[in-house]
């Protein structure tokens, strides 16, 4: 459908977040605002290793064809993509493991090798958690899958992007300009514009969602629903500027329709999370439980684990995150899923 769907997402969600009634035309396109009941599936793990994460994936995915009636097989145009996490550096990444798991599930399935792909950010930090071949070595785990890497620029298309009159620069050099003054600038319209990676959505059958979790200053949590959506998406920085402009663009970015559509499930494991510090990689603060999480709704996943996060720096002496969940709230009202952490469904799988 192109742009004018985007551009109506987010005037949607303007709206919606500022308490106003959205226009006729946009409420045609408007998701659902009433929360349903989540449901997370679990699996308990033993070792972190691939035949570990084999098993509990195997289990997720079967289970969740098993529910939604959704089959998890090459459709017309015969590839999926995986949305894997790096950004924190060497340490807090989605794990190798994890996703050699999520790609053997997917293999029995149909797909063959160069039909699923892995979208990460940072070619550096790609590199130094293995998901590139090392510079030393030339060797990689993934070399017979196609990895784009999102700041080469290569995978955004003019016709796809996140309108936003936001002031697009984060930049303490700069941080004193006004806005006026920004929207000035002879690349002003360009500068307001976050172009969205769209292979996820236009070249693949289906998405997975593979995050790390951390804390994040200004977002709270970072995890599930910024790793699909400000970290899948150019000159997002900007939105850091003002506490309350991330949020927002999260949950605008998360509600486009066609980002939506082809995002199946979020897959997260429990291998290690960083409780203060983060994005920023810090193992003084990190915690490691054996479970792995998959659910249809990121909003849910979010929550639970922004409670464990606030559990652990409890525990340590700090102050939990900002109890206003902006970003959970604002996700919840333009209907990408439910933050109330009493209603989830929590479902217990066991590996084959």
């Amino acid at each position: 459908m192109g742009c004018p769907t985007l551009r109506l997402c987010a005037a949607l969600a303007v709206a919606s977040l500022a308490g106003a009634a959205p226009s006729a035309a946009a409420q045609v396109s408007a998701p659902s605002l009433t929360p349903e009941r989540s449901v997370i599936w679990e699996v308990l793990l033993h070792d972190f290793s691939e035949a570990d994460y084999a098993g509990a994936v195997e289990a997720i995915l079967s289970e969740y064809e098993a529910s939604t009636g959704s089959r998890l097989r090459p459709g017309e145009r015969g590839k999926v993509g995986l949305k894997i996490y790096s950004d924190s550096g060497p340490g807090l990444s989605t794990p190798p493991a994890l996703v050699k798991g999520v790609i053997a599930a997917l293999e029995r399935r149909g797909f063959r090798d160069s039909d699923i792909f892995l979208v990460g950010l940072n070619q550096l930090r790609l590199r130094l958690t293995g998901f590139l071949p090392s510079l030393s070595s030339g060797r990689s785990t993934f070399r017979e899958h196609p990895v784009f890497v999102l700041e080469s620029g290569r995978f955004y298309e003019s016709d796809w992007f996140y309108d936003s009159p936001l002031p697009t620069r984060f930049d303490p050099t700069v941080l004193e300009r006004s806005t006026a003054a920004e929207a000035e600038a002879p690349d002003a319209e360009v500068d307001r514009k976050s172009f969205l990676a769209t292979p996820l959505f236009l070249d693949a059958d289906f998405w997975i969602n593979l995050p790390a979790y951390t804390d994040h200053p200004v977002l709270g949590i970072n995890g599930a629903l910024v790793n699909a959506t400000l970290w899948n998406a150019s000159n997002t920085q900007r939105f850091f500027r003002n506490p309350a402009n991330a949020p927002a663009a999260v949950a605008e970015m998360a509600a486009i329709p066609e980002l939506r559509e082809r995002w199946a499930l979020t897959i997260a494991s429990l291998e290690r999370y960083q409780f203060i510090g983060g994005p920023a990689f810090n193992s003084l603060y990190t915690v490691s439980e054996p479970r792995l999480w998959a659910s249809k709704d990121p909003v849910a996943m979010d929550a639970q684990m922004l409670q464990r996060i606030n559990s652990h720096r409890n525990r340590a002496g700090f102050q939990s995150l900002p109890d206003d969940r902006r970003l959970l709230e604002f996700s919840q009202q333009l209907g990408v899923g439910s933050y109330d952490t009493r209603a989830v469904i929590w479902r217990q799988l066991r590996a084959p």
